[in-house]
């Protein structure tokens, strides 16, 4: 099984941003290396979730549909959505 890496950092409020997206990637590189999980490609977004639309995201959510990947790995549920349409989208 093949999986994307997504790693998002919201663009409006840097004081807030808990981890930088070289740091989430350092992370979720490691926790695939460990577990065995094979990358195929990795998505790096610099946009707010707030709101649906976000071009990176829906690429990538299109080309799982496609079965070019079986999901996703992030390093917190709130990278990849964080507005209901988005949400909707994501099979936890």
């Amino acid at each position: 099984m093949t999986y994307f890496l997504y790693a998002r950092k919201s663009t409006d409020v840097e004081d807030k941003q808990v981890r930088s997206i070289d740091d989430q990637l350092a992370v979720l590189r490691a926790l695939a290396k460990t577990e065995g999980i094979e990358i195929t490609q990795e998505f790096i977004e610099k946009q707010s979730a707030e709101h649906p639309g976000r071009t990176v995201f829906n690429g990538m959510i299109d080309r799982i549909r496609r079965s070019e990947a079986h999901g996703v790995v992030c390093w917190n549920l709130d990278r990849l959505s964080r507005n209901p349409v988005d949400s909707g989208q994501v099979n936890r």
